[in-house]
């Protein structure tokens, strides 16, 4: 009969989920899931590691004799490694090694084991072992690549990553890796992406929707560096520092910027709509309305400007 579990192991500077799975024999083909506990946990999603433990049940975790059979070393070895006994968990998958178990399991396990004591080189190379008997096998897959992440191959990273996702579209775990890779090579708009895909997988996760946020702003920062590059009067650059002035609820440096934007190029939708909201802000309803019928007359069909010009209108009257 096969089964699993989940154990979640919190720490103060991280966040490392043991996804726990047991198998009825250990040539069974392996099943992943993430666990859900980890979309409502409260530790922080600056991930150090996602560690996937292969847990052998077919022979039961009885005491294990100096000479064991290969297959109760494994099944020792993870047994430990579920306990946190990185030292026996080794010892016994080293065994099962010199006992000629040559499987993805045990070299997956030690790699895990590998990246727990921060040995990401050694790492690299038990989870390409595994992979050399089972390219399909995608934790050994996410592990690599957080693994060369965490080496500055970045270009390797996202490769490996990448293939990943490919095994494990409906995996958290390997999405956010691949926005994190994305993110180390500054390619936000793809880190971005990643990130819709998790929150869809996850809509009710608040700590997804915020990392969403924040490469959106690093997107949004980005995309206004490369505008500054191509034209540094740009409207819209204009347009953006007003809206952040405005943000910051400083309405005479909003409305400079926007008047900047409106010089630049005075046809462009929106420019005039933000100038009349900060405008009312500063109550100066006329002015305001001036600038609202400059939006209308360039959009005519804006629900916003319409919305804006009865607001304004209301709060006029209601100033006198």
């Amino acid at each position: 009969m096969s089964l699993y579990s989940r154990w979640i192991k919190p720490r103060t500077d991280s966040f490392d989920c043991f996804i726990l799975l047991l198998t009825s024999k250990l040539w069974d083909r392996i099943v992943i899931r993430l666990s859900k506990l980890m979309h409502r946990s409260r530790f922080t999603l600056n991930v150090r590691t996602f560690l996937m433990v292969i847990l052998w049940a077919g022979g039961g975790f009885s005491q294990v004799s100096q000479l064991s059979p290969p297959e109760d070393a494994v099944a020792a070895g993870v047994q430990a490694l579920k306990a946190g006994d990185l030292e026996t968990a080794q010892n016994f998958l080293n065994q099962a090694l010199k006992q000629g178990i040559k499987h993805p399991v045990v070299f997956h396990n030690l790699g895990v084991i590998a990246q727990e004591h921060r040995n990401h080189a050694q790492a690299v190379t038990w989870f390409r072992k595994s992979l050399l008997l089972d390219p399909n096998y995608g934790p050994s897959r996410l592990l690599l690549g957080s693994s060369l992440l965490s080496l500055g191959k970045t270009d390797d990273a996202v490769r490996e990553l990448k293939r990943a996702v490919r095994s494990m579209p409906n995996e958290p775990a390997a999405h956010l890796q691949l926005a994190k890779a994305y993110e180390a090579t500054e390619k936000w708009g793809q880190a971005v992406n990643e990130l819709q895909k998790v929150t869809a997988l996850a809509p009710d996760n608040a700590e997804y929707s915020y990392q969403l946020g924040k490469a959106l702003t690093r997107l949004s920062g980005w995309s206004l560096q490369q505008i500054s590059r191509v034209n540094p009067n740009s409207a819209r650059l204009h347009q953006a520092l007003g809206q952040e002035y405005a943000i910051q609820g400083n309405y005479d440096r909003a409305l400079f910027a926007y008047q900047q934007a409106a010089t630049a190029d005075p046809q462009l939708p929106e420019i005039h709509l933000g100038m009349g909201l900060i405008l009312l802000q500063l109550k100066r309803f006329d002015e305001a309305l001036e600038q609202i019928n400059l939006e209308l007359a360039l959009v005519p069909e804006s629900k916003m400007a319409a919305d804006a010009k009865t607001r304004i209108e209301a709060e006029k009257i209601a100033s006198h």
